[in-house]
């Protein structure tokens, strides 16, 4: 029986460690597309401002582009 209690807390360790480790890499992939997102929009204005539309046509495009981008760097990161 004394055997058996280490065990257990090393387990239990095991599994808290790997639920922190989740949500790091889970948390990190959120972060980077966010970013994605936002590097392309703010890009898609400043394309816009240049130049000199009156509809954010470059904004659109750009910002469906990095949802499109940060999507699919998601799913290559869910992959690994």
């Amino acid at each position: 029986m004394e055997e058996l209690q280490p065990l257990k807390k090393k387990n239990s360790k095991k599994q808290e460690n790997k639920g922190l480790n989740d949500y790091g890499k889970y948390s990190g992939i959120a972060f980077q597309m966010v970013a994605i997102i936002a590097l392309t929009t703010w890009g898609g204005i400043e394309l816009d401002k240049l130049a000199g539309f009156e509809k954010p046509v470059f904004t659109i495009i750009l910002s469906l582009l990095g949802v499109f981008g940060a999507i699919y760097t998601a799913v290559k990161d869910f992959i690994k």
